[in-house]
């Protein structure tokens, strides 16, 4: 469906706001690995520990990431460009460009990352064209990799 110039502008006013790029992961309905490039992560409290992105209704894994009862948030680094692409893109084998395992729960991991959440689904809520997904974090793990940064439609490196 093609945006109107006033969801191009107010995209444009969102895109002002710098994000982490995040890949998320999840086992699909027929048990393949799912996921997708998604910067609408947010971290929502320490205790319980949850945290919330959302996904659009209209997305080809929609059903795959509603309908789990686990999945995982990669932030990613700042030299995993190819590997946002590659999740954002409509391609067949989101995970054969990098290395990944699944977990006890079958939910697919990828193994570089500068931070890892490992959540069940905690609750759902409508958010307009798109669904709130919140996630009660169970496992994590984190390092000191620079994040990948997205801010006015393109990519960013942090300059230290």
């Amino acid at each position: 469906m093609p945006i109107s110039e006033q969801q191009r502008e107010l995209r444009n006013a969102f895109g002002c706001f710098a994000t982490g790029v995040t890949v998320i992961t999840t086992d699909g309905t027929d048990g393949s690995p799912v996921g997708m490039t998604a910067n609408s992560f947010a971290s929502v409290s320490l205790d319980p520990p949850l945290v919330l992105w959302s996904i659009a209704k209209e997305s080809n894994c929609f059903d795959s990431f509603i309908n789990t009862g686990h999945f995982a948030i990669h932030v990613l680094t700042n030299d995993q460009q190819s590997v946002s692409n590659a999740f954002a893109s409509k391609e067949n084998d989101k995970f054969a460009s990098t290395s990944w395992h699944r977990d006890s729960n079958n939910t697919p991991l990828l193994e570089q990352y500068a931070a890892r959440l490992v959540c069940s689904m905690a609750s759902q809520h409508d958010g307009g064209d798109h669904i709130i997904l919140v996630g009660k974090v169970e496992a994590f793990d984190y390092n000191s990799s620079a994040p990948l940064l997205f801010h006015g439609g393109c990519y960013k490196e942090i300059s230290e």
